[in-house]
């Protein structure tokens, strides 16, 4: 499947667009992930070499291959619609399609953290999933963080993830966790389900 998405610039971010990682994008993502303290903190798999880079990306690979983890880089766009730095990642993970859960996950590179970036790219993935998995039945979006991350907390609720509930620490989180649930347009509340972990 091949899916590009776009979010507009706002006051303090630039344009994104947003498509499938691919293997030639391993020396980015190194650069941005190598000796970044909260990336080790808060991802399952530390990316610090171009060999943890390139299993990441084909972990990637996989994901959009079997449909449970749909992953998107996400650059600055240039004008012309060119790429430019790596600022996020952004994930859609699906474990059994057709389920009525799904779940978000993102990190976001050191440079462009604190300036909108996280809720600018999570935006269009939101939307193109309710959009795409709509029609099969997805009707909630789950979004789960450390307690302690009070930057993902901030990015659930300016993109409308609203608390649910706290839960107790699992692997991989090492303290409780918040749960946050974003619906899709016209869907009640439903029963809670967890799909998660960590990106």
């Amino acid at each position: 499947m091949s899916v590009v998405l776009r979010a507009g610039a706002t006051v303090t971010a630039a344009p994104l667009v947003l498509r499938p990682w691919r293997e030639e994008d391993v020396t980015a993502l190194v650069e941005v992930c190598w000796g970044d303290e909260l990336l080790r903190r808060y991802t399952r798999v530390p990316v610090n070499s171009v060999e943890d880079g390139l299993r990441w990306l084909d972990v990637r690979r996989r994901g959009w291959e079997t449909g449970t983890c749909l992953g998107f880089a996400a650059f600055e766009e240039l004008s012309g619609g060119t790429e430019g730095r790596l600022v996020a990642n952004v994930a859609l993970k699906r474990p059994e399609a057709g389920a009525p859960a799904a779940e978000v996950g993102y990190w976001t590179a050191p440079a462009a953290r604190g300036r909108g970036v996280a809720p600018t790219a999570l935006e269009p993935l939101t939307d193109w999933a309710f959009r795409t998995y709509g029609p099969e039945g997805l009707s909630r979006l789950e979004l789960l963080h450390q307690v302690d991350n009070t930057a993902s907390c901030r990015v659930a609720e300016k993109c409308r993830f609203l608390y649910e509930s706290t839960l107790p620490a699992r692997p991989p989180f090492l303290e409780d966790g918040h749960l946050h649930v974003r619906r899709a347009p016209g869907a009640g509340p439903g029963a809670l389900s967890v799909v998660g972990g960590s990106m």
